[in-house]
C-alpha cells in the first residue's frame, strides 16, 4: 500500500493487476474482473467514478480504506 499515492484515482488494472502488461502489474486486491464489478454492484467494493463513456476509475482513498478493512 506504500506505493499508492495519497490522493488521486486508480484504473481497474492498477487495482486487480495485469500479468500480461509489460512490466506486469501486481494486484492490490487479487480478484477477477467480473468479481470486482459484482462487488461494486453489491456494495462490497467502492463505487467507481465515471469520467466519460469509456473511462472509469476509483478514488485512492476508497481503495486504501478497502485494503485496511480486509
Amino acid at each position: 500500500m506504500s506505493q499508492l499515492p495519497e490522493t488521486g484515482f486508480l484504473r481497474l488494472p492498477q487495482i486487480i493487476g495485469n500479468p500480461k502488461a509489460s512490466p506486469p502489474i501486481p494486484p492490490l486486491i487479487p480478484v477477477s474482473k467480473s468479481a470486482w464489478w459484482q462487488g461494486c454492484r453489491t456494495g462490497k467494493f467502492p463505487k467507481p467514478v465515471r469520467f466519460g463513456a469509456r473511462i472509469t476509475a476509483w478514488r485512492v482513498e476508497d481503495i486504501r480504506a478497502l485494503i485496511a478493512s480486509l
